[in-house]
């Protein structure tokens, strides 16, 4: 299971606020079956088959071009990890109980 997080910035709008795309972006992703999400005031973690994240990005990205936008800018992170069931809850965890 992997954890991405994905920031997407429209290039060539025509005003700063980016939240109409934000939306747009964020609802073809948040009732997909097999990907848990979470919107973040810097952008969108998401959990679930490496594949499906991969897909469920680009998806994303078309969402916002749809909206008229000719350019965006994508920033991806992933943290694919083999050796155990990684989850939100177990990343937050670890570092909740290290906390003093």
């Amino acid at each position: 299971m992997a954890i991405l997080e994905l920031t997407l910035v429209p290039i060539g709008t025509q005003t700063t606020s980016l939240s109409q795309y934000v939306a747009k972006a964020y609802d073809n992703v948040r009732n997909k079956e097999n990907i848990k999400v979470e919107l973040n005031p810097m952008g969108t973690v998401m959990q679930g088959d490496i594949d499906e994240l991969l897909k469920a990005v680009r998806d994303m990205q078309e969402a916002v071009f749809n909206e008229g936008v000719d350019r965006v800018y994508s920033v991806i992170k992933i943290d694919d990890r083999r050796d155990k069931n990684a989850s939100f809850e177990q990343k937050l965890d670890s570092v909740n109980k290290r906390l003093k």
